[in-house]
C-alpha cells in the first residue's frame, strides 16, 4: 500500500469506523487532528441520513465532507454539494408497493433532505431506526409529504435484508438503485444515488485522483466506492463481497481497524519527508 500519497479518506459508518455499540473511538479524533496537518480530507460516507452522521462526528462536523443516505446527498456544513433524487410519482409507486406486501416484519422509511418520514406506528421499529434518523416526522400518508426533496426509501426487514426483501425488489433493479445496505437494511433510490457517483464527484471537485483515495468499508453498499479509490480497506468483520473486492483487510470495527490504517498512514507521511 502507498499510503504517503493519499490525500482524501473516505469511511463508511456503521461496522467500520463505528463499534458494535455506535460509538466512534477517542483514538479517531486525535488522529483526525494529525491527518489535517498534512491537508489529507477526511469524508464520511454512509448509509445514514446527514444529522445521523453529524451528530457521530460532533467534534468536526464543520470540517468534514459528508455523503449521506448511501450517496443520495452530499454536504459540506450546510452546503448541499450534491442531490440525486427520487421523483414524487417514483416515491408514490414504491409506498404502494411496499404497502402491498402486507408485512408486519417489513418496514420503510422516507427519507427527506429536511428530515425522515415514516407512517407505520411500530413502537418497537421507531425506537430502533431513531439509531440511523436523529430528525424524523410520523406521518399519515407518505405519498402526501410535501415541500421536501426525497433521496431514497429505506426499508428495514427484520428477517434479513439480502435473503428476505431483496428477492421481492430486485425487479426494480435497471430503474432504481437496489442497495443491501445492512443485514436488516436495503435502500431503493435514483440509479446514480451512491456512495462511489458521490465520491467520484467530490474527487472532481477537489482535485483529487482515485489513486490518491483511500477508503474503508464492510457491506455492499461500499462496493462502488471501493471502485473510486486507489487503496480500497475491509474490515474483518465485513461481507464477503466486500472482503473480495478490497486491497487489504484490517482489523474489525470492535478492533479498531480504522485507527490502526490511520496510525500507518501518519508513520509514511512522516517518513516520507525525513
Amino acid at each position: 500500500m502507498n499510503l504517503a500519497d493519499i490525500k482524501l479518506i473516505a469511511t463508511d459508518m456503521d461496522g467500520t469506523l463505528l463499534d458494535t455499540k455506535g460509538n466512534v473511538h477517542p483514538k479517531f479524533f486525535h488522529l483526525y487532528k494529525e491527518l489535517k496537518k498534512h491537508d489529507i480530507h477526511f469524508v464520511a460516507a454512509s448509509g445514514r441520513q446527514y444529522h445521523s452522521i453529524v451528530s457521530k462526528l460532533d467534534q468536526i462536523k464543520d470540517e468534514i465532507t459528508v455523503i449521506a443516505e448511501n450517496g443520495a446527498v452530499t454536504k459540506k456544513q450546510e452546503d448541499v454539494l450534491l442531490l440525486t433524487g427520487l421523483t414524487k410519482q417514483e416515491v408514490e409507486d414504491l409506498v404502494t408497493m411496499l404497502r402491498a406486501f402486507n408485512d408486519n416484519e417489513i418496514f420503510y422509511v422516507l427519507c427527506g433532505k429536511n428530515q425522515a418520514y415514516i407512517e407505520q406506528q411500530d413502537e418497537n421499529f421507531i425506537n430502533f431506526f431513531q439509531e440511523y434518523y436523529f430528525k424524523f416526522q410520523l406521518v399519515e400518508d407518505l405519498c402526501k409529504v410535501e415541500n421536501d426533496d426525497f433521496l431514497k426509501i429505506a426499508i428495514f426487514c427484520a428477517k434479513g435484508s439480502e435473503n428476505h426483501l431483496y428477492p421481492k425488489v430486485k425487479h426494480l433493479e435497471g430503474k432504481l438503485q437496489v442497495k443491501v445496505s445492512g443485514e436488516v437494511w436495503l435502500d431503493l433510490s435514483h440509479m446514480n444515488a451512491n456512495k462511489g457517483f458521490a465520491l467520484s464527484k467530490l474527487q472532481n471537485q477537489l482535485g483529487i485522483s482515485q489513486e490518491e483515495t483511500l477508503v474503508f468499508g464492510d457491506y455492499n453498499n461500499d462496493l462502488e466506492m471501493f471502485a473510486q479509490a486507489g487503496i480500497s480497506i475491509a474490515m474483518k468483520n465485513a461481507h464477503p463481497n466486500i472482503l473480495n473486492a478490497a486491497t487489504y483487510i484490517t482489523k474489525s470495527n470492535d478492533e479498531q481497524g480504522v485507527e490502526h490504517i490511520l496510525e500507518q498512514l501518519l508513520e509514511a507521511k512522516l517518513n516520507k519527508f525525513k
